[in-house]
């Protein structure tokens, strides 16, 4: 059986914001990976109609979109994220790091089926209501 130690997993860039690395793997049904992210490099509300997706916080704190509801999420917190949800954050606290999980493991890369949301505007309004 395989076993990862952070330090030495590989920093990819994400597909959506290559200034942004991230630690990632893809097995044979579920992709994981270790994300960072400082102010500003949160991508944009977005849902994701093939994955589900869990994200544990580690460090940091964001105001977390999910669906209709907005909550301040921080280290210790578990959100799921059904298929076809949209959801996205907003750093409170920098940086964000997360553990997160995504099934079907696809190519392994933890920004693909990523679909911007129409109303992206109208969301981030919503997430910068939350302090």
């Amino acid at each position: 059986m395989p076993f990862y130690k952070a330090e030495d997993m590989e920093l990819t860039p994400d597909v959506k914001n290559p200034n942004v690395m991230m630690r990632q793997y893809g097995g044979e049904l579920i992709k994981a990976g270790i994300v960072t992210y400082d102010y500003g490099e949160a991508p944009p509300p977005h849902s994701h109609p093939n994955d589900e997706q869990w994200i544990y916080m580690l460090e940091g704190r964001v105001a977390h979109l999910l669906g209709d509801e907005v909550i301040s999420v921080g280290p210790g917190d578990l959100v799921h994220i059904p298929r076809n949800t949209v959801h996205g954050i907003r750093i409170l606290e920098a940086p964000c790091r997360f553990f997160t999980c995504k099934s079907p493991s696809g190519s392994g890369k933890l920004s693909e089926d990523y679909n911007e949301a129409p109303n992206v505007e109208e969301l981030r309004q919503r997430l910068a209501e939350v302090s």
